[in-house]
């Protein structure tokens, strides 16, 4: 992304802060939602914890949109409930949604490993042939990678894995993608109903099915630094996704190398971290997860 494409972004973002008021306001009204909490803040949504009309408790999100993360609404639909968070109502022209009301995610779930089999084994249930109504997750990678080597050295992290990036994702990104994915799918963005795990938050395009994992491997971090061999607690982790959602192993590495890599970029162009607030940690991250995939064999 160019220094003034993400000026624009930027100021795109101030403008829906500043009118993200007014609209709950009118959304509360139109939709005859009562306020039932403090609402969960995140750097592109705000959830309400609110009552409808029924006295039933939801979750009334109100998103900003970006490019990657435009089909939620449609994925949503798509999924209808099934093994996903269920969307009462839609406003998709203001990045509205009602949901329902969900508690408990898999962050904090005892085992981890147990955790990480729970979320590859919702890829199988929520995966469906790609839809023509969502965007094309390929394109967004391919821009992605021009922005990757445009950045030459500029990229926090060694350059042969910015390489091992490039060609591994012009080849696996050069056709459309061909299932619905989430996009996102990790410990926090699965949560507890009745009993069952739900996701929640897609971003919701079409990709390759082993697109999904990386997720899964920057979160929960603890875990893995715990065990003394974070490289190997990588590997365990990425092999108990792989084997159970029966993902095409060098396909699945090479799209977290992919990844990795396209998120040093967007430190490198706006010192963003995708978990926390440091971009030094999310750098050594995305470092070391790569540096652990360099031992399997593909």
């Amino acid at each position: 992304m160019s220094a003034m494409a993400n000026a624009q972004q930027d100021a795109s973002r101030g403008r829906w802060r500043e009118g993200l008021p007014r609209l709950v306001e009118e959304t509360f009204r139109r939709w005859h939602l009562t306020p039932d909490g403090d609402p969960i803040e995140g750097s592109a949504a705000r959830v309400f914890p609110v009552l409808d009309a029924d006295g039933v408790r939801r979750a009334c999100k109100f998103g900003y949109y970006e490019e990657d993360n435009v089909g939620e609404i449609p994925t949503l639909s798509l999924w209808g409930g099934r093994s996903a968070v269920e969307m009462v109502r839609a406003d998709p022209r203001r990045g509205v949604l009602l949901l329902e009301w969900l508690e408990g995610d898999l962050e904090e779930h005892w085992d981890a490993d147990e955790a990480t089999r729970t979320v590859a084994g919702l890829y199988r249930r929520l995966h469906r042939r790609s839809a023509p109504q969502l965007p094309d997750g390929h394109a967004f990678v391919r821009r992605w990678l021009a922005d990757l080597e445009a950045l030459g050295r500029r990229v926090p992290g060694p350059p042969r894995f910015v390489e091992w990036a490039l060609r591994a994702g012009r080849e696996l990104a050069a056709e459309p993608g061909t299932h619905v994915v989430h996009g996102d799918l990790h410990y926090q963005n699965v949560m507890a109903r009745d009993g069952d795990w739900v996701a929640i938050d897609p971003h919701g395009y079409n990709a390759a099915l082993e697109y999904e994992v990386a997720p899964l491997l920057t979160n929960r971090w603890a875990d893995l630094e715990a065990t003394g061999d974070v490289g190997e607690a990588i590997r365990d982790r990425f092999y108990a996704a792989v084997d159970t959602a029966e993902f095409d192993e060098r396909r699945a590495r090479d799209w977290v190398v992919v990844r990795c890599m396209i998120n040093l970029a967007w430190v490198a162009v706006d010192g963003i971290a995708g978990v926390g607030d440091d971009p030094h940690d999310w750098i050594t991250r995305n470092v070391t997860i790569v540096k652990a995939m360099q031992a399997i064999e593909g």
